[in-house]
């Protein structure tokens, strides 16, 4: 065990603008969590950095104690990678500024930054960028994963809108990749997480969206499952990419459009997102209601930022959660007979199997323009296993490992890295594919210790 004298960490006080937190500190505890309750880690010190020029005396703090280093953001990583066991946590998390150029559309936003940071900003000039579905999501690491939302059948990944970042490397240099500077290293930060460094800014191209769009729930009973499913993925194969819509399969929470009798049945939900006006949305929304008899809907107007937050009740932090994901060309019936069986057994009230389309812009780019290169996903499998009750841990994680297993035949090759979770390794070639050679080395290159290594790590 590594030894810290008071010295030292008084000495890494003085060069450090933000606040060094300690086990002995009163609020360690609480800045040591993250989102996923199952996450129980200990670091020796937390770094809670208030600028980037904190990030280069941390790592230095490290490499002298040979601390493993972990990298907050917003802490929503599922595998818990923002925190560590005895080492040091560098936390970004209250570095949460966005600028936004107007004329340009552009903006710059910092690493603790999240999706709500990004969405009040932006979305004040009528602008954003493809982000997540869940408002308290973290912008570095959904970025860093390749990152997807209801607008990129529109505009692509959250990488592809990228322009460029700020970072610091291993060895403490502070750099700036774009297409224009560091090519190399910029190819690999978009997709390949926190494994080359730790970025400080991050520079996004805006895109004219709304304020108001049209986005609602249609929600169906599960016994019509197969035939919605069927026939969402017919209409969705001729859809206009302004139409983005989801399959969410769970037990009804309480909306107050739903009889009460409906709540905690299991339903089949499609989340409708038009990126424009009801009166534009409303004919292809209408061929949605044939798909089956519904129990209730709710659609129409409202602002993006509220969308971006309507499924925050069921994302709260403090639960215990387990994914599993496959990416899928196509959803053959076999899929989704399976997708549907397994829907019939949740374990929890709170679990649940989506599919998000992703399919449109995103496979407009080549497959090695940078590190994510799943470009021919056309949507992202996840079945979320969440819980409260650590006696549940077992039940619910089987069931989702079940489910996973039974599903991979008809996935294809490769794997949404921001949806997996710690124990799997052993799928990060399959989640780079093609790209995972250059990526090693580029490890090489930037990081031949694997000093960043609490990730889905590329090994040098």
């Amino acid at each position: 065990m590594t030894l810290i004298s008071k010295d030292a960490v008084a000495g890494l006080k003085k060069v450090v603008k933000g606040q060094i937190v300690l086990p002995e500190d009163a609020d360690y505890h609480e800045v040591r969590k993250v989102w996923n309750a199952t996450i129980d880690r200990h670091p020796k010190v937390i770094v809670r950095c208030a600028e980037a020029a904190d990030v280069p005396p941390a790592l230095d703090f490290a490499r002298r104690y040979q601390l493993d280093i972990s990298v907050r953001g917003a802490g929503h990583n599922i595998a818990g990678n923002a925190v560590c066991e005895g080492g040091i946590m560098i936390d970004m998390s209250t570095m949460t500024g966005v600028q936004v150029d107007v004329a340009n559309k552009i903006a710059l936003v910092e690493p603790g930054a999240r999706l709500s940071d990004v969405d009040l900003a932006t979305q004040q000039h009528g602008l954003a960028t493809p982000l997540g579905i869940n408002s308290t999501t973290g912008v570095a690491g959904l970025t860093l994963g390749g990152g997807f939302g209801w607008l990129t059948r529109q505009h692509g990944m959250t990488v592809d809108n990228l322009l460029a970042v700020e970072l610091v490397t291993a060895e403490g240099k502070s750099l700036r990749a774009s297409e224009q500077e560091n090519g190399d290293l910029f190819w690999a930060v978009r997709g390949a997480g926190g494994n080359f460094g730790i970025i400080t800014r991050f520079e996004y191209r805006l895109h004219a969206v709304g304020p108001e769009i049209t986005a609602g729930l249609l929600v169906f009973p599960m016994a019509q499952a197969t035939q919605v499913l069927q026939q969402y993925r017919d209409y969705m194969n001729g859809a206009p990419e302004r139409l983005n819509v989801w399959v969410v399969m769970r037990k009804a929470p309480p909306l107050p459009f739903l009889p009460e009798p409906i709540h905690g049945q299991e339903v089949v939900v499609l989340a409708i997102f038009y990126a424009g006006p009801l009166a534009e949305a409303e004919p292809l929304i209408a061929p949605l209601r044939d798909f089956g008899t519904a129990h209730g809907e709710h659609i129409g107007e409202q602002p993006y930022v509220q969308w971006q937050q309507a499924f925050d009740p069921l994302l709260t932090p403090g639960a215990r959660n387990y994914w599993k994901s496959h990416n899928f060309t196509e959803l053959y019936d076999e899929a989704l007979d399976t997708l549907v069986s397994y829907a019939q057994r949740l374990p929890d009230p709170q679990c649940e199997i989506f599919i998000g389309m992703i399919g449109g812009a995103a496979n407009r780019v080549p497959a090695n323009a940078m590190a994510y290169g799943h470009r021919d996903a056309r949507f992202v499998m996840n079945v979320h296993a969440r819980w409260d009750d650590t006696a549940q841990d077992a039940g619910c994680i089987a069931w989702a490992r079940e489910f996973f297993k039974a599903s991979a035949p008809y996935a294809s090759a490769g794997v949404y890295i921001n949806f997996m979770t710690e124990e799997e390794g052993e799928r990060v070639k399959a989640a780079y594919g093609d790209n995972y050679a250059r990526l090693v080395q580029l490890k090489r290159q930037y990081d031949p210790d694997n000093l960043f290594h609490l990730n889905q790590n590329i090994r040098p």
